[in-house]
C-alpha cells in the first residue's frame, strides 16, 4: 500500500532547521500560485509539493491564511531586496521614475504573487512592506527638500504607490492583445506631473531656501488675515536670513 509524503519537519527528521522547512514550504506555495493560481494553493497540495504531511503545515503556519500571509511577506521581502536606493541621486525626478518602473516591473514579472501581496489590506502590517514604504517616504522627502514637490509628502507617497499598484493590476487584467506599453509610460508621467514641479520651487536646500520660496508665494494667498501674514512673513524673514 502506497504511503503519503514523508514528514521531514524538524520534529520528524530531527535535523533540518525549522526556518529551512518554512522556506521550502513557501517556495512550494509560490510555485503552485504562479503555475495554477490561488485556488490551487491548498494545504494538502502545498504539503505534497514540499514533501511533507499536511499536519506539518499547521504546525508551521497555523492554517492556510497563515501560510498565505507568509508567502505575501516573502514577496514583500523579495521586492525590498530588489530596491536600489541612492541617498543622493543626481536627478531627483529620474530617480522617481526609475523607482516607479522597478515597482511595476516586479509586479509584471510576478503577477500571481503580486496579486496575493495586495489582495488583503491587512498585509500592509508586513514588516517588509513597512520598510519599503519607509524607503518611498525617504525618496519623497528628498523631492520636498529639493523643492520639487507640488503636493504634501503624504499625498505624494500615496499617489506614487497607488499609480504603480493600479498600473500593475490594470495591465494584468487586460487581454494580452491590449497590453500597450504606452499605458505604463502614460500613467508614470501622469504621476510625475501630478506631484512634482518642472523647476525647483526652492533654489537652495535647508530651512533658509524653503523659507524664501514660501515667502515669495505669500503675495498670492488669501487664506491668512493681514495680521497673520505679517507675523508669518516676520518668521520667514528670520529663517531666510539664517543661511
Amino acid at each position: 500500500m502506497a504511503s503519503g509524503p514523508r514528514d521531514t519537519t524538524p520534529a520528524a527528521a530531527g535535523s533540518a532547521p525549522i526556518q529551512d522547512t518554512r522556506q521550502r514550504v513557501i517556495e512550494a506555495a509560490i510555485g503552485l500560485l504562479e503555475r495554477e493560481g490561488r485556488d490551487a494553493v491548498t494545504t494538502r497540495a502545498v504539503a505534497v509539493a514540499a514533501g511533507l504531511q499536511p499536519p506539518a503545515l499547521y504546525r508551521l503556519f497555523g492554517d492556510k491564511e497563515g501560510l498565505l500571509d507568509a508567502v505575501a511577506e516573502h514577496g514583500f521581502a523579495t521586492f525590498l531586496a530588489s530596491k536600489r536606493v541612492d541617498p543622493d541621486p543626481e536627478d531627483l525626478i529620474q530617480d522617481l521614475r526609475d523607482s516607479w518602473d522597478l515597482a511595476v516591473e516586479f509586479g509584471l514579472e510576478n503577477p500571481a504573487l503580486y496579486s496575493l501581496m495586495y489582495a488583503d489590506a491587512t498585509r500592509s502590517d508586513s514588516a517588509a512592506f513597512r520598510t519599503g514604504l519607509g524607503i518611498l517616504k525617504g525618496r519623497v522627502r528628498r523631492l520636498a527638500a529639493g523643492g520639487r514637490l507640488r503636493v504634501s509628502e503624504t499625498l505624494a507617497a500615496n499617489v506614487i504607490h497607488a499609480t504603480a499598484r493600479g498600473a500593475v493590476l490594470t495591465w494584468l487584467s487586460l487581454p494580452e492583445s491590449e497590453r500597450d506599453p504606452a499605458l505604463l509610460k502614460t500613467l508614470r508621467e501622469a504621476m510625475v506631473t501630478a506631484i512634482t514641479t518642472e523647476k525647483p520651487a526652492v533654489r537652495t536646500t535647508g530651512p533658509a531656501g524653503a523659507a524664501r520660496a514660501l515667502r515669495a508665494g505669500l503675495t498670492d494667498q488669501t487664506r491668512l488675515s493681514r495680521a497673520e501674514q505679517h507675523l508669518l512673513t516676520e518668521w520667514l524673514d528670520r529663517l531666510a536670513d539664517d543661511a
